[in-house]
């Protein structure tokens, strides 16, 4: 168990079982900078373990440099790990509350490094995806764990200059994830992207030992395993009927609209549930309140269609048109450094205008740059391609942050921790469900697109060349039909306009959203939160225990 510092006060047990009035110890100062380090050190990680899996996908689907993975398991390797993260971080928070933060994080960080080396040396796709699942398990543990820690061991102006600090790492990681994935996969084998993870775990294990007390939080949030049984099942069988259309291409199938009612159904449980429990851990009463559970669901499609815009970049740049990873992770780096400017420049623009006029017009453009892709082809200058990745990243930055701050501070300090679970939830959930989704489309119209290019090959040529472009490249490669990797880039071409154009308009409902709930007029009477640059390429979570 951990330390509790100060006096101990016990309080009734009708309200929560244990209720701990604690006073947090005063760390010398160069302690406290080596803790802020531990913790960028760890975020990092989690924000590298993100992008660099987009880098991976290409590589991955390869039958010979990879695993020869299917769009289905592609689309799960990377839902896996989203779903845990999704479903079990407010739980996390709780687990912190009863056995103190640092413990729960090295246990999560624990998690997360054998996890990542079981990714590593993977041998087929349904490991890897269980490994995953397992390393959004750990990230689940690390990330209240980590903003709790901060919390506590910084207090006043010290506290404001700290979490301005440690959000830079999540620039860092967006920008440097892509372009370290690319120098491994152009060096080593695949699974160097996650067995880099291990000795950094090992590092910042080290240094949570030596250098950070075992807080404990004031308040001992009930656990919640209900809600958690609810909220895992309703999202795994409702994205297991979303990905298994794309693997059978048709959607009339009992395997596929079963599971995606049977999901909904358990969804809709699962909010009753939490609407009878008295200190829910996922609180669905606040979205009763307008811009609340508006700006929530337009952060959802916002992220749904980054989710499946990323899914689908990852496989243009290096399969379609054939770019190295490093090049392809180089090329990246526009949509990074176009957040990094978008949140800072949104967080001064609210401060003189309605939010409204600044987030209505950038979530406009953040969905056409997604519409953006369905004018991409395999002659498309990479000057262009450039200039519409840094626009995504800017406008996808000016709405994130300023909408996500707006969310927390209209909510009473009491309900600002319950705000923010509820928050990563959608936002995770969307971008689980935007990459069944937008994974389903892709390889439905790929399906139909390659089609009339099988005519006279023979029949297991036929099967391998239908799951994926990657499969059809590789194929025609080895029976020297170049005609048949023409037309499945062709194919994919077409697949990517198709659900470009699908995943335009699903955003775009968030504009319609943002502009029915956000106050027309009027300015935020307390100024605008740290810029949270969360997910701006696929997504991470942050959370406050």
């Amino acid at each position: 168990m951990g330390f509790v510092y100060g006096p101990v006060v016990q309080v009734p047990a009708n309200r929560y079982p244990k209720v701990f009035m604690t006073a947090p110890p005063t760390l010398p100062k160069p302690r406290r900078q080596l803790i802020l380090a531990i913790l960028m050190l760890c975020s990092l990680l989690i924000w590298l373990d993100n992008t660099v899996l987009s880098t991976a996908l290409e590589t991955l689907a390869d039958p010979v440099r990879g695993l020869g993975a299917n769009p289905g398991q592609l689309q799960w390797a990377t839902g896996s790990y989203t779903l845990a993260f999704a479903t079990l971080m407010f739980t996390a928070g709780a687990l912190g509350d009863r056995f103190g933060h640092r413990t729960v994080f090295s246990s999560g960080l624990v998690i997360f490094a054998g996890s990542s080396l079981w990714a590593a040396y993977a041998s087929d796709a349904g490991q890897l995806i269980a490994a995953r699942a397992v390393m959004g398990v750990g990230s689940a543990l690390i990330t209240p764990a980590m903003m709790a820690i901060l919390m506590w061991t910084f207090t006043g102006p010290a506290r404001a200059a700290a979490i301005g600090i440690f959000s830079t790492s999540a620039g860092v990681g967006m920008a440097a994830g892509p372009v370290l994935a690319g120098f491994l996969l152009d060096h080593f084998w695949w699974g160097s992207v996650f067995l880099i993870n291990v000795p950094v775990a090992a590092l910042a294990l080290v240094g949570l030992a030596v250098l950070v007390p075992n807080f404990r939080s004031p308040i001992l949030r009930p656990m919640d395993p209900a809600g958690m049984l609810l909220s895992i099942s309703g999202l795994v069988a409702l994205a297991y009927g979303l990905i298994r259309a794309g693997q059978v291409a048709v959607w009339t199938r009992t395997d596929v609209w079963a599971p995606i009612v049977v999901g909904l159904i358990l969804l809709a449980v699962f909010v009753l549930v939490e609407l009878r429990v008295k200190a829910p851990s996922f609180n669905p009463r606040l979205f009763a309140q307008r811009t609340f559970s508006g700006g929530n669901v337009a952060l959802g499609l916002l992220l749904f269609g980054v989710a499946a815009i990323t899914f689908y970049n990852a496989f243009y740049l290096q399969g379609a048109l054939g770019f190295s990873p490093t090049k392809a992770g180089l090329a990246n780096i526009p949509t990074a450094a176009g957040a990094l400017a978008g949140a800072p420049l949104a967080s001064r623009l609210v401060r003189r205008l309605p939010l409204r006029l600044v987030t209505v017009p950038a979530l406009t453009v953040a969905a056409l740059t997604m519409g953006g892709y369905g004018f991409l082809g395999l002659q498309t200058p990479l000057v262009w391609i450039e200039i519409l990745l840094l626009i995504q990243g800017l406008s996808i930055g000016m709405v994130i942050g300023p909408v996500t701050a707006a969310l927390i501070s209209d909510l009473p300090l009491e309900q600002a921790g319950a705000g923010s679970a509820v928050t990563n939830t959608v936002r995770q959930t969307g971008s689980v469900i935007g990459i069944a989704v937008g994974g389903t489309i892709m390889s439905i119209m790929y399906r139909r697109a390659i089609e009339p290019s099988l005519e006279g090959v023979p029949g297991p040529v036929q099967d391998q060349a239908r799951v994926s472009a990657e499969q059809a490249r590789h194929v025609a490669t080895t029976m020297h039909r170049p005609t048949l990797a023409q037309a499945a880039d062709n194919a994919f071409i077409h697949a990517m306009h198709v659900g470009a154009g699908w995943i335009a308009a699903i955003a775009l409902l968030g504009v319609v959203v943002l502009l029915i709930t956000l106050p027309a007029a009027g300015k935020k009477k307390s100024p605008t939160a740290e810029p949270d640059y969360e997910e701006a390429r696929s997504s991470e979570p942050r959370s406050t225990a």
